[in-house]
């Protein structure tokens, strides 16, 4: 069984960017354990798992880990389900969903798994049961080992809550800030996306530098759990006053309306004073006047961008062409800057001529293997 005061929590990341994830959750006081496939387990209580909800960027989700047991056979889970202390979590009142995986284990019937769980939930503690239930139990038997987590966010944590308009192939906004912070990018310096679609890089950059808590404008599952305290998350989710560091941010686009609707969606995340969004081509592209200190001195600041590819959007023989051109552009214009540029295609990262010093490995968006392509200073 659970201690409320210790709980395990897991922290779910884009694969590929689970280092990132746990270097925002150290930096933000959590106590992280380990970084594995998938994501980051950190330690700490109710509170902790809130304000994670509340203020990481990167998670996708996050589960509380509620407890363990073994189990050989079906009468055996069946058994210890009935003993579990669901109330210390669960609300009778509140539907729920039971997720189970079956992987190395003598229970190898997923299905009858879920029966026998479900069934112990509806006699023993009197839970609603619902196919569409926004708290969901996920229960893993891994070698024999029953691991039980609940889903305290409910719909995944890059939906903010503040951004109605998206473009065709939108970046995630969890995915778009671990990208901004592998780019080195750290609240303190101008970013310019020539490419913005809805503006996800511009406007998760000017949050970050406002200091603005990602989770502020949606409700989250944790708020129907039976450890809640309504007065202790309105003291932690109060409105904060932004910092000021006196720099912008520009998102540019040849789509009227993806300006349009990245100036919409700025507006609604209170981040409008700080962004700037223009209709514009590619070959219009040049720097924004005003400072631009880079995280480590200097001039310049991050270009960073997630351009159409073939297997997004179209035909990927017509895009070499942009992909010369925004290279050219950068190089003959944006002297002392650092680019980062997400494609699933190392040959359109090539088109551009750009001499990347890094690429990370592939991450998963949108049924694609992307890649981060970062340069030093041009």
């Amino acid at each position: 069984m659970h201690d409320p005061d210790s709980l395990e929590i897991f922290l779910a990341a884009p694969p590929g960017l689970e280092d990132m994830l746990a270097a925002e959750a150290r930096e933000k006081g959590f106590d992280v354990l380990a970084t594995l496939p998938g994501g980051v387990t950190c330690r700490g209580g109710w509170a902790e798992v809130w304000r994670a909800n509340l203020e990481l960027r990167g998670a996708g989700r996050v589960l509380a880990r509620i407890g363990r047991f073994m189990a050989f056979h079906l009468a055996q889970l069946d058994k210890r389900a009935r003993k579990f202390d669901w109330g210390a979590v669960l609300r009778p009142d509140v539907p729920l969903r039971v997720e189970v995986t079956c992987r190395k284990s003598k229970i190898y019937h997923a299905g009858a798994a879920t029966q026998r769980i479900e069934t112990a939930l509806r006699e023993e503690f009197g839970a609603t049961l619902s196919p569409e239930a926004e708290i969901v139990l996920k229960v893993r038997i891994d070698d024999n080992n029953v691991l039980i987590s609940v889903d305290t966010s409910g719909a995944p944590l890059h939906r903010r809550g503040h951004k109605e308009a998206v473009g065709k192939a939108p970046m995630r906004e969890n995915l778009a800030a671990l990208f901004l912070r592998r780019c080195g990018f750290d609240g303190c310096e101008t970013v310019v996306d020539p490419m913005c679609g809805s503006g996800t890089f511009v406007i998760e950059a000017a949050e970050i530098a406002a200091g603005l808590q990602p989770g502020r404008s949606r409700r989250f599952a944790f708020e129907q759990l039976a450890p809640f305290d309504a007065d202790a998350w309105a003291a932690m989710r109060a409105p904060r006053l932004p910092h000021e560091r006196g720099v912008r941010f520009y998102g540019h686009d040849r789509d009227t309306g993806a300006i349009r609707s990245s100036q919409a969606n700025a507006e609604r995340a209170g981040v409008a004073g700080l962004t700037c969004f223009t209709a514009q081509p590619i070959s219009a592209l040049t720097p924004p006047e005003g400072p631009r200190e880079g995280p480590n001195g200097g001039c310049g600041g991050l270009v960073i961008v997630n351009p159409p590819y073939g297997g997004r959007i179209g035909n990927k023989n017509l895009l070499y062409a942009l992909y010369g051109t925004l290279g050219q552009v950068l190089s003959a214009r944006f002297a002392g800057w650092r680019v980062g540029l997400v494609t699933s295609e190392p040959g359109l990262a090539k088109a551009t001529g750009l001499r990347f010093t890094d690429r990370d490995p592939p991450v998963a968006f949108g049924g694609l293997k992307v890649g981060l392509y970062r340069t030093g200073r041009l």
